[in-house]
C-alpha cells in the first residue's frame, strides 16, 4: 500500500521563483537622489552641516532595496511560498487548490518595463488575497499559476463551489 500514496502524492516540483521589481522603489531611489544632491550642493553653504542631511538617503535607499531582495516569491506545482523580512523571517504559504481566482494587471508604466502585476484571491482564512506587484514575465507566470491550480485542484480532486444567495432581499 505504500506504493499506491507515494503514486497519489507526486514530489513537488520548483515552477517559477522571482521578486518584485525594485521598479516600484522609482520614487523613493529617486527622492533619495535629491536629498542627497541636495546634502552635498548646501555643504559649502553652511560649512557643512548639511553633509548630516546625506546619513537620511544613505540609509533609505538601501534598506528599501534589502526589504525588496528579501521578499522572494516561489511557486511550486502544489503551494505559492512567500517568504519576507530582513531580520524577522515570516513564511506564509497558500495551497495551490485555495485558490479562487487571479487577476493579471500590466498598468502602461509596467509594461513598458515588462513587468505586471498578479492578484490572487483565495480560501485561505489567513490571507485571503496575495499581491505579487511587479514581476517580470508576468504572462507566463500566471499561465504556470493557473496550470498548476488547475493540477492540483485535479491531485487533491476539489472544485470550487460558487454559492449565491438568490433570495429576495427585504
Amino acid at each position: 500500500m505504500p506504493n499506491e500514496a507515494a503514486a497519489q502524492s507526486p514530489e513537488e516540483s520548483h515552477l517559477w521563483k522571482g521578486h518584485t521589481s525594485q521598479w516600484v522603489y522609482f520614487w523613493t531611489y529617486f527622492a533619495c537622489a535629491l536629498l542627497a544632491i541636495a546634502a552635498l550642493a548646501g555643504i559649502p553653504f553652511t560649512g557643512g552641516l548639511s553633509a548630516i542631511g546625506l546619513v537620511i538617503p544613505l540609509v533609505w535607499a538601501p534598506v528599501c532595496w534589502w526589504t525588496n531582495r528579501a521578499t522572494v516569491y516561489e511557486l511550486t506545482s502544489q503551494r505559492l511560498r512567500i517568504t519576507r523580512g530582513i531580520l524577522n523571517r515570516r513564511l506564509d504559504e497558500l495551497e495551490l487548490y485555495r485558490v479562487k481566482d487571479y487577476v493579471m494587471e500590466q498598468p502602461f508604466l509596467l509594461r513598458m518595463l515588462g513587468l505586471g502585476n498578479i492578484t490572487i484571491v483565495t480560501s485561505d482564512a489567513t490571507t485571503p488575497t496575495v499581491a505579487l506587484r511587479a514581476i517580470a514575465g508576468v504572462a507566463d507566470v500566471r499561465e504556470k499559476l493557473r496550470n498548476a491550480v488547475q493540477a492540483e485542484r485535479d491531485r487533491k480532486r476539489v472544485r470550487e463551489l460558487d454559492v449565491d444567495d438568490t433570495s429576495p432581499q427585504a
